[in-house]
């Protein structure tokens, strides 16, 4: 099966600065997946980033983890992202994973 992550950083690409609050983004994101009906889940980290005219910025950002999706509805959520979260590129990341669900019994 196989595991993608999108990483979005919140830094805007014109003013390199964080326009909005964290929390809006996240709504941003969560209404993406609900829309595109896939199951997701989604980590808030701090990363560093080199635009293509080689400033450096550090930054919050999104990784949204997919887990057996369509590789052409991830390309779709990730050019969706990547206007809305108004940014010169998003990262996309792929490989393969074992993944099975457990259930309890009490």
């Amino acid at each position: 099966m196989t595991k993608t992550e999108i990483y979005i950083g919140l830094n805007d690409q014109d003013t390199k600065t964080q326009k909005h609050e964290t929390s809006a983004y996240v709504s941003v994101l969560r209404h993406v997946c609900v829309s595109y009906q896939v199951p997701f889940s989604f980590n808030l980290i701090e990363g560093g980033y080199i635009h293509e005219n080689g400033e450096y910025t550090q930054e919050n950002t999104l990784v949204l983890s997919l887990i057996g999706a369509d590789p052409d509805v991830v390309r779709e959520i990730a050019q969706d992202l990547c206007v809305f979260f108004h940014q010169e590129s998003v990262l996309v990341t792929t490989g393969q994973v074992e993944a099975y669900s457990v259930t309890g019994n009490l």
